[in-house]
């Protein structure tokens, strides 16, 4: 019998922007992961600039060094790279960026929490791979892939059959304890879906009716273990977290073994 374990962790230095395959990932003090959404770009408002408000985001391609001291950029579709210190040339990064986008953009650094979608559970996000198989199923010719970048979870649980982390979260407020690896981690609640997911991950461009199909097959989908608390509506799949103060400084690796522990009253 397999063991559920850890087989993907991805991080987004930053927010909106491609992610980064990583073999360990270390926990903040916050519960956060490092360097994940360390970074966010916004407009003159205050705004957030990502894939929800400008498709643009969609196109842009970035890489970092092993340090994520350097960020590489590239437009989709063209081969020019475009190299920038995130700590030196932050000024000339903004004004790249502001020439793409068409307006004023400023990119802002939080070591602490980073810019978590859910700013109540700041941990990393979990979902399984056999989520990701049968999600990806509902849409012809959409690979696994597409469907792993299109929903940029952190952790992607592998040995287990789909939707099995709808066991990690439990009636509003409580929460199921569960350890992969060391690190113990509290299951808030399955993450809400916005408009990023709809669209190709590459281009931009919307699949049709993906949203209204996505709905649909996940409520048809259910397993017996999921909790129907959370559900206002079937738009949403993976799980939100936190982890305790406890847990900082502890390293997550690939492969290490996931168990659930129980369930307790939530601090939300």
């Amino acid at each position: 019998m397999t063991l559920p374990y850890l087989a993907n962790l991805s991080i987004y230095p930053i927010k909106s922007l491609d992610g980064v395959t990583i073999e360990t990932a270390t926990i903040l003090n916050s519960g956060a992961i490092k360097h994940d959404r360390e970074w966010a770009i916004f407009d003159e408002q205050g705004h957030f600039i990502n894939g929800k408000r400008d498709p643009k985001v969609h196109l842009l391609r970035s890489k970092f060094d092993a340090e994520y001291k350097r960020i590489f950029l590239r437009i989709q579709d063209t081969e020019q790279e475009f190299a920038f210190s995130l700590a030196h040339d932050r000024t000339a990064l903004e004004g790249w960026l502001g020439d793409y986008f068409g307006f004023p953009v400023k990119l802002v650094k939080n070591t602490i929490t980073g810019f978590p979608d859910d700013t109540n559970a700041v941990g990393p996000t979990v979902i399984s791979t056999a989520t990701l198989e049968e999600v990806a199923s509902w849409f012809p010719e959409m690979s696994v892939d597409e469907m792993r970048f299109r929903l940029r979870v952190n952790l992607e649980i592998a040995g287990v059959p789909a939707f099995w982390e709808d066991q990690l979260f439990t009636s509003p407020g409580q929460c199921v304890h569960f350890h992969i690896g060391e690190v113990l981690f509290e299951g808030i609640n399955p993450c809400q879906r916005c408009i990023v997911p709809t669209r190709d991950s590459k281009t931009g461009k919307a699949t049709a009716n993906f949203q209204k199909i996505f709905v649909t097959k996940r409520k048809n989908s259910l397993p017996l273990w999921t909790t129907l608390g959370h559900f206002n509506h079937f738009y949403r799949v993976s799980v939100n977290t936190n982890l305790p103060i406890s847990e900082a400084g502890k390293v997550l690796r690939k492969g290490d073994v996931v168990k659930i522990l129980g369930v307790s009253a939530s601090k939300l």
